[in-house]
Order: structure tokens, then sequence, then C-alpha cells
């Protein structure tokens, strides 16, 4: 990944609703969910929502497929998964003996409820 595709996804997930919705889409991976069922869920506009959705997309952080007359949207995990190891590839100046895999990090609301 380079430092400009980083940037496009790291700008993309820098709005609360972008950043709600990456979350959701993460946490249904790999299944679909369509636009309009998201835009209820979080009492958004569809036309908002179609915004939010394709700026996500546009990143490379989500895929598309219409069925019918809906459009679903689902985690492109590759996407995801280039921008969490470009975040991560100095950590700990590649010692994964000190700060472990990605993966293993406990969630952050994990945290705060300890």
């Amino acid at each position: 990944m380079t430092d400009r595709d980083a940037l496009a996804g790291f700008a993309a997930l820098s709005h609360p609703v972008r950043l709600m919705l990456f979350r959701e889409l993460a946490s249904c991976a790999p299944q679909g969910v369509p636009a309009g069922q998201l835009a209820e869920r979080f009492d958004v506009p569809p036309s908002t929502m179609t915004g939010h959705l394709q700026s996500l997309e546009r990143a490379g952080l989500l895929s598309s497929e219409r069925r019918s007359r809906s459009i679903l949207y689902a985690l492109n995990m590759t996407g995801a998964r280039s921008l969490v190891d470009y975040l991560v590839h100095d950590c700990c100046a590649g010692r994964s003996d000190i700060c472990g895999p990605a993966g293993s990090v406990e969630p952050l609301a994990m945290q705060e409820a300890s």
C-alpha cells in the first residue's frame, strides 16, 4: 500500500458515520448489507448514506454488489487488511515478540470496560 492509498483510507474513516459503517460492516464480514438497511439502522437519509458508502468504496475499504434493486456493501478484506498492515508495519521495529500480531490487540471498548 502506498502512502497515498493509506491517506485515502484514513480520510474516508475520519468521518464519524463512515467509521461507524466500517465497524458495522467489519462485524458482519464477509456478508454484505443492503444500503437501505444501513440507512434505516443508523437513521441516516438514504442519499447521504450512499455518499458515505461510496467514499469508503473509493478508498478501497468496501465493495458493492447489485442484487435486484438493492446494492449490498461489504468489507473489502484486502483493502482493510492492507490499511491495518500499513499502520503497524513499523510497530516495535518489526519485533512481534514485543507487540504481537495486530489481531491480538483487545478492542478499545473491551479495554475501557476492564
